[in-house]
């Protein structure tokens, strides 16, 4: 399929909303009181969060991660098996959770961070039940009560770009409950970007302007899965009858959604035959 500099620009728009970049960078960003990595299957973000933490030993005194088997647990699995070092994991893989896959990243490829949790410097608890992103909060706050962690104050959730708005929001919503409210701050760890090449075709990268580590495009998503996520988001972020807000299904806290987001989604719904 080919695609013009208009598509370009409403993918891409999508792409930034969704992304809802709070925290560019943990490398830079004042500590919190706890991080929640969402499983996923783009393993640089992982990479980021593990290397942060190395670097940084005030970051944060709590790591979850969180993530079990879901119907996108396959890609993680498929990363893993094309990863260049995290290929040797390939074999002892499958069936696991997304949260136990990234521990074995964890605990094979960081050992700094790891000597720290195993000093008990910092905690890091496995969350392995949850299979969306309501659930990664729901299942948040349930291990952090029962591993006698107090209601954070300030939390960073990591996850994905293509569904970190709606898990903030999902994160918020497990918690409006609580008074004063813990700040929830999404860090994506990069903004996936669309561009054409000099024959048109289209390829995804992470901005150059809003990443803080050389990502490669081969451990992306493929376009197809791309589209797929972006173009899916918009209808349950959307706090209507249909969607995962308030007014829908109450899942999450009520989103708005810019007019031009709506309109790049009702633009590209054509190119790309979306049907939701």
């Amino acid at each position: 399929m080919l695609f013009s500099q208009s598509d370009v620009t409403d993918i891409n728009t999508l792409s930034r909303y969704l992304s809802c970049l709070q925290v560019p960078s943990l490398h830079t960003c004042p500590a919190v009181d706890v991080i929640a990595l969402c499983g996923n299957a783009i393993l640089s973000i992982a990479d980021n969060v593990f290397s942060a933490l190395e670097a940084r030993p005030d970051l944060t005194k709590v790591l979850v991660i969180c993530g079990g088997i879901g119907h996108s647990t396959r890609f993680l699995y498929e990363a893993v098996r094309a990863h260049p070092k995290y290929c040797r994991l390939a074999d002892t893989i499958d069936g696991l959770p997304e949260a136990a896959v990234y521990e074995l990243i964890l605990t094979g490829y960081y050992p700094k961070l790891v000597e720290r949790i195993q000093s008990g410097q910092m905690k890091c608890i496995i969350e392995a039940n949850s299979t969306n992103c309501g659930a990664n909060a729901i299942e948040t706050r349930r291990v952090l009560e029962l591993h006698s962690v107090s209601t954070p104050r300030s939390c960073i959730v990591v996850q994905d770009p293509t569904m970190s708005l709606r898990t903030l929001a999902a994160f918020r919503h497990t918690y409006q409950d609580v008074e004063p409210s813990p700040e929830f701050l999404a860090c994506p760890t990069f903004i996936p970007v669309v561009f054409l090449d000099e024959t048109n075709m289209m390829h995804i990268k992470a901005d150059d302007n809003n990443s803080t580590s050389d990502i490669e495009s081969s451990g992306l998503w493929g376009s197809h899965r791309f589209f797929d996520l972006l173009m899916g988001e918009i209808p349950r972020i959307r706090d209507d009858k249909d969607g995962y807000g308030p007014k829908g299904k109450d899942f999450i806290v009520h989103v708005d959604v810019p007019e031009d987001v709506e309109a790049a989604w009702e633009r590209l719904r054509k190119v790309l035959y979306f049907k939701r």
